[in-house]
């Protein structure tokens, strides 16, 4: 009997080697893998270890979302809804309050601080009046912030707000920069409303002896001082207010200027503390008579022994444009 032969190229004594080649399985139907009846399989699984992993997940995220609430929790419990965590130094804003002024220019060029208007064209300065009424809407109706109306006091020199309580905003003293005479816009005579920033327990250290005085601060101001010391001593301890032409043209085209209701931001406001219903007090600024037709450069300041003037850095200081045709 003969003996198989090798293959060509096997040498004699060398072992044979099979080669299995597997088949691949038919391809499930889409529609099967879905549901297959046979099995009782959905996707693959049984409803059985649906059931285990739908378990497992449930668990899982409950205990996670457990783990967050009561971090959260903990962490709300350190702070207070009315009283900051940092405050003065500790604070991103610091100590030092910035002054703004309204109205602002429209939101399509928020880096503007140019007040131009035509005094005869009311639907032009009518969108300046629109803003300051949009501004004064909260002073006009204390009702609409929070808390306030229950809690309003009228504050003077003599009579400080007891705790808890704020002091009254009455716009009504603020002469010809009412909403019923357009704020003076149509008389080419516009009033411009400022307000410093609010600091939480900041506390101004009034200017309220002439004799201390800094050199910078404005001649007309300084002279204010002196006859509210003789006249009326008790009004002495305000955030002075400043407004004044920049350069020696400005001050040619500016014109005077009233303040209403006072040159200044009144102390029985301050501190800030966050109380339901407080509205920031208000300087009503009127220029009266401003050259038309040129670019008048003005510079407001709030005077006090703690506040610094920085112009970059927008502290107790705000510069705006303004142009009447």
């Amino acid at each position: 009997m003969s003996k198989p032969r090798s293959p060509a190229g096997m040498g004699a004594g060398e072992p044979e080697h099979e080669v299995f080649v597997r088949e691949r399985p038919p391809p499930i139907p889409f529609r099967r893998f879905l549901y297959n009846s046979n099995e009782g399989t959905v996707l693959g699984r049984t409803a059985l270890s649906w059931a285990k992993i739908g378990t497992f997940y449930i668990v899982f995220y409950s205990v996670l979302a457990a783990l967050v609430a009561l971090c959260m929790w903990v962490f709300f419990q350190t702070l207070d809804p009315r009283i900051p965590k940092w405050q003065m130094d500790q604070s991103l804003i610091g100590t030092n309050p910035g002054l703004g002024f309204r109205p602002l220019p429209s939101e399509d060029n928020v880096e503007s601080t140019l007040i131009y208007y035509k005094g005869t064209d009311e639907k032009n300065y009518k969108l300046w009046t629109d803003a300051l009424d949009d501004f004064l809407q909260d002073y006009r109706t204390p009702g609409q912030v929070s808390g306030r109306g229950q809690n309003i006091y009228n504050c003077n020199y003599k009579q400080e707000p007891p705790h808890g309580m704020v002091c009254d905003v009455d716009i009504k003293q603020y002469g010809p920069c009412t909403l019923e005479n357009h704020y003076n816009y149509h008389k080419s005579a516009p009033c411009i409303f400022l307000k410093l920033n609010k600091i939480y327990g900041w506390r101004p250290e009034f200017y309220n002896v002439s004799t201390d005085l800094p050199g910078n601060m404005p001649d007309d101001l300084k002279q204010y001082i002196k006859d509210k010391e003789t006249n009326q001593k008790d009004e002495m301890n305000t955030v002075w207010i400043s407004c004044e032409g920049e350069n020696a043209a400005d001050v040619e085209h500016i014109g005077p200027i009233k303040y209403y209701p006072r040159r200044g931001f009144p102390g029985y406001y301050y501190p800030y503390e966050n109380s339901e219903g407080y509205l920031s007090p208000l300087v009503a600024v009127n220029f009266e008579r401003p050259v038309h037709g040129v670019v008048i450069n003005i510079e407001c300041k709030a005077w006090a022994h703690n506040i610094k003037h920085d112009r970059h850095e927008r502290m107790g200081t705000v510069h705006f444009e303004l142009m009447l045709d």
